[in-house]
């Protein structure tokens, strides 16, 4: 094979459509765009106008409530920590606390605490101290000879 041989694979590219551009090219002098009307003309932004109409999404009531001191957690599996484990990245041994998930990479960022949940498998006898967690992930840790302690901060919820 020469470089001059290179090519891509058939339907990898496609050519652009070039609108407005005569007769033969089949979106020649009106561009797709039909006849008059404010579709036809440039500057158009009508998605959701009704003609003046009061719009439907301004009809139809409000609902919900947003609390505004909601407090949003960052989630870990305990699969995932067992995961970390396994791969020397978390020291099962010692105690495992929020500043250790993140520093080991398995949590970005703290938010307002980390909460565990249950999902995965346990296998090695953990020590964790956590923001919050699942009634079934604190079972899953003392079933596998651990424990999981939930910092107070979880419990003012």
């Amino acid at each position: 094979m020469k470089l001059n041989e290179l090519r891509d694979n058939e339907g990898a590219t496609k050519k652009r459509k070039r609108v407005g551009r005569g007769p033969g090219s089949g979106t020649g002098k009106m561009g797709g765009r039909g006849i008059k009307g404010q579709k036809s003309r440039s500057g158009v932004a009508i998605n959701g106008y009704e003609g003046g109409q009061m719009p439907l999404y301004q009809r139809l009531p409000k609902r919900g409530f947003t609390k505004p001191n909601r407090k949003s957690y960052a989630v870990v599996n305990l699969g995932l920590i067992q995961k970390f484990i396994d791969a020397k990245k978390i020291d099962g041994s010692a105690t495992i606390t929020e500043d250790v998930l993140i520093s080991s990479g398995l949590v970005r960022r703290k938010l307002d605490g980390i909460r565990v949940l249950a999902k995965g498998e346990v296998t090695s006898k953990l020590d964790l101290q956590v923001t919050g967690a699942s009634k079934s992930a604190i079972e899953a840790v003392e079933k596998a000879g651990g424990a999981l302690t939930v910092t107070t901060t979880a419990a003012a919820e």
